[in-house]
């Protein structure tokens, strides 16, 4: 689980900083492309944490099973 943990959070934080860089562009030069490309790595992220949050939990929960089993 480590692993997956560290392997989230690094694409996180690249995507985020992507999705901030590319809002800053947005606002800078006041382009629609780098506003949408902004929201579209907003939504990956999202989409990225709600798949580890939910990694992490079930992850608990096949293991209480599994351990309460025994």
């Amino acid at each position: 689980m480590t692993v997956f943990r560290w392997v989230a959070a690094v694409l996180c934080a690249l995507i985020a900083t992507g999705a901030v860089a590319a809002f800053f562009l947005s606002v800078s030069f006041d382009s629609n492309v780098w506003r949408d490309r902004a929201n579209s790595l907003g939504r990956w992220f999202r989409l990225l944490a709600l798949f580890w949050f939910n990694v992490e939990v079930w992850g608990r929960v096949v293991l209480t099973l599994v351990r309460w089993g025994r």
